[in-house]
């Protein structure tokens, strides 16, 4: 099913790499961005917050989404559910270049780079979760339960835009969460755009196993196709063989979807229609540290923030963080003045097209003028002339002044 070439794939697999070693940088370094010497303990910031274990799978799906934008044109708008995973998401808006033209002060070079580590999750910086601050989104995230419902209100009368929606699986075990899946059945393909929601299941929330992946394919299968939805599922830990098997279902879901929407358009709809849903299975963590002292951290809960605590304290845990981030080999990823190579910086969409840059995602590029009604044919709303005299207007006073309370 793989859409990919062997120099796509190679590029590809680099530029997640990429966005998964800023993604480390942000929750570990305040110095040394580039790693140009050994890492020191005053490298590490004092205080360790942040994210790890979702990062790298929204990273994977946000790579798939550029390309998809590519080689389609679409209109993507990212919602992130698992809001918290901001280093994932705030790594690929500073490598596509939006975030420096934002904010100038951190620039696309090994000080900029520097800066963007040393604001994250800090006092006078910015917060460990996708925010206001983060270009392109809508979705906070922190708050787990409401992606969904965001994505379907986003899509709504908006007949050209794409929503890709990230569900975590520990968010998918709330309330609000539960509920949206049913959204679809208000979805209107003949004027409205599209949801693609992608429920990623890396096995573990904040402090233990989810729900839904310990439930077999088959029955994930049946419960997603009980709601209304094509199934497609993404599954392993090789990075090859997932970004292979992703480029596949990416444009495969892709084509159904404008299948639906044309049908619909021109007047030879199927109803219900079927719309697709990815379901993604990779490790808790994946790409990070794999234990310590016998213990396994990726593919574990204890993956869901800082991997690996106490680094400025011990020495091996210092040189193990050093490992894992060499990994990614940032000396072929960037060059000498900290830049995203060329051929890979390539593979992001251009202006607009960028989800940190698309207008749908800014509030003040799109707006229209309210539809209000004359005020005149809202009289009902206003007290009569009785209660406009003195004393009645007294009155009238005192019964809004105890309605507010």
């Amino acid at each position: 099913m793989s859409t990919l070439t062997e120099a796509e794939l190679v590029k590809i697999n680099d530029y997640w790499n990429a966005a998964n070693y800023l993604a480390a940088g942000q929750i570990y370094l305040q110095e040394n961005a580039l790693l140009k010497e050994p890492l020191k303990p005053e490298h590490i910031k004092p205080r360790l917050l942040g994210h790890w274990g979702t990062s790298p799978g929204l990273n994977l799906v946000y790579v798939h989404l550029n390309k998809l934008i590519n080689d389609t044109d679409a209109d993507v708008l990212y919602i992130c559910g698992p809001g918290h995973g901001a280093p994932a998401i705030i790594a690929h808006t500073y490598l596509e270049g939006t975030y420096s033209e934002i904010y100038p002060a951190v620039p696309e070079n090994e000080e900029g780079m520097r800066q963007l580590f040393r604001q994250f999750s800090t006092p006078g910086g910015i917060p460990s979760h996708v925010s206001a601050h983060t270009p392109g989104s809508i979705h906070e995230g922190g708050e787990l339960g409401y992606a969904l419902s965001h994505a379907f209100g986003a899509a709504f009368d908006n007949p050209d835009l794409l929503v890709a929606c990230v569900v975590g699986d520990g968010e998918a075990e709330t309330c609000p969460l539960e509920g949206s899946w049913k959204s679809i059945e208000f979805l209107n393909p003949a004027r409205d755009g599209a949801v693609l929601p992608i429920l990623h299941l890396n096995g573990y929330k904040i402090s233990g196993p989810t729900v839904l992946a310990r439930m077999s394919d088959e029955a994930l299968r049946q419960l997603f196709t009980g709601y209304g939805y094509d199934v497609f599922f993404v599954e392993g830990d090789n990075p090859r063989s997932v970004h292979c098997q992703m480029a596949g279902v990416m444009a495969e879901a892709y084509r159904r979807i404008k299948n639906i929407q044309n049908n619909a358009r021109h007047g030879s709809a199927v109803s219900p229609a079927q719309w697709p849903v990815i379901i993604m299975r990779t490790p808790k963590g994946w790409t990070g540290p794999k234990e310590w002292g016998g213990v396994p951290i990726e593919g574990t809960f204890r993956s869901h923030q800082v991997p690996l605590t106490g680094v400025r304290e011990n020495l091996d845990k210092l040189k193990y963080v050093e490992k894992w981030m060499r990994s990614y080999r940032p000396e072929l990823l960037f060059d000498d003045n900290g830049k995203l190579v060329p051929e890979l910086a390539a593979l992001a969409p251009k202006k607009d097209k960028r989800m940190s840059a698309l207008p749908y995602g800014n509030g003040g590029l799109l707006l229209k003028e309210l539809q209000l009604p004359v005020l005149k044919s809202m009289s009902w709303m206003y007290p009569s002339r009785e209660l406009l005299r003195p004393k009645a207007r007294a009155t009238w006073v005192n019964i809004c002044v105890t309605c507010s309370r």
